[in-house]
């Protein structure tokens, strides 16, 4: 019997793209907010991205980590599900967004030339949830993405990196969820121990656009930056966020609101990372507690 993409997560406004998959899009909260004329994603504010052209969305929700700080819910998982196309999942890709946005149309907040604009996306984030590269047709998806005019986000947590290595997305992110081994194991509850892989996946990020994303999670992971300065400096990454773990979510079960850091903290732990290797602070966004450090040639 095909597996149905669970009722929970149709109800917080997952599109599937067929009934026994679960690949899946979700508008963010900062794309339907600048889809009403307001704040737009630090992206944006960054890298220039239009937030209510962007689509977010995932080739599969299976994951190989169990972090306690992931929004997500570890119980939506789908065993067994079947691998849609790439092409399936472009075919797929307006006609979600546009079922996702469609409340929209009929907001005063939202003028009708902006949500044409949302209808005809530019930007592909592959974020949702979930591992993307434990989807095999990750390196073909990519592709058929980029040839159709995408500016593709890729988002992984480098357990991967053969399949990561084959990807060529416009940027892609890969996580550092910890200074080192052992904290990397007691805060992300991987299946295996996949260290030594994020390290290699680091390592990919210097020949390729590219950023390393800290997650910093206060009493958790929010200890030596010059360790992390290390594996940043070895990454040759050209941007790294700092960014602050939101209480949102599932990880309302695992976690507290005190491990929430305030912004001011989270600069102050991108500056003691900076002291350490050659990236410095060169951005920041309040709003969504992050830190932009780049490379000083």
């Amino acid at each position: 019997m095909p597996l149905s993409p669970c009722k929970a997560l149709r109800g917080q406004g997952y599109q599937f793209f067929s009934p026994d998959s679960s690949a899946a899009v979700k508008p963010c909260l900062w794309c339907k907010k600048a889809l009403k004329g307001g704040e737009q994603c630090y992206k944006h504010q960054f890298y220039g991205i239009e937030s209510h052209r962007c689509v977010q969305m995932t080739p599969t929700l299976r994951c190989n980590h169990r972090c306690l700080f992931c929004w997500r819910s570890f119980e939506h998982e789908y065993p067994g599900e079947r691998e849609c196309t790439p092409e399936e999942i472009l075919a797929g890709l307006h006609d979600l967004q546009k079922r996702a946005l469609s409340g929209y149309k009929v907001s005063p907040y939202v003028t009708r030339e902006r949500f044409l604009e949302a209808l005809m996306p530019a930007h592909v984030a592959i974020s949702l949830s979930g591992e993307p590269t434990l989807y095999s047709h990750l390196p073909g998806l990519v592709d058929l993405l980029k040839a159709r005019g995408f500016t593709t986000f890729l988002v992984s947590n480098g357990t991967n990196p053969d399949i990561l290595s084959r990807c060529a997305p416009f940027q892609t992110y890969v996580s550092l969820p910890a200074p080192d081994k052992e904290t990397y194991l007691r805060i992300c509850r991987p299946v295996e121990d996949y260290w030594d892989r994020i390290r290699d996946s680091l390592s990919l990020l210097g020949t390729r656009r590219s950023a390393v994303r800290v997650t910093l999670v206060r009493g958790l992971n929010d200890h030596g930056p010059d360790h992390y300065a290390a594996l940043i400096q070895d990454s040759g990454a050209s941007y790294i966020e700092i960014k602050g773990y939101m209480y949102l979510g599932y990880s309302r079960k695992r976690l507290s609101r005190e491990h929430m850091p305030e912004h001011a903290y989270i600069r102050e732990f991108a500056g003691r990372v900076s002291e350490h290797c050659d990236y410095r602070i060169t951005n920041e966004n309040k709003a969504s507690r992050v830190v932009l450090l780049e490379k000083v040639e």
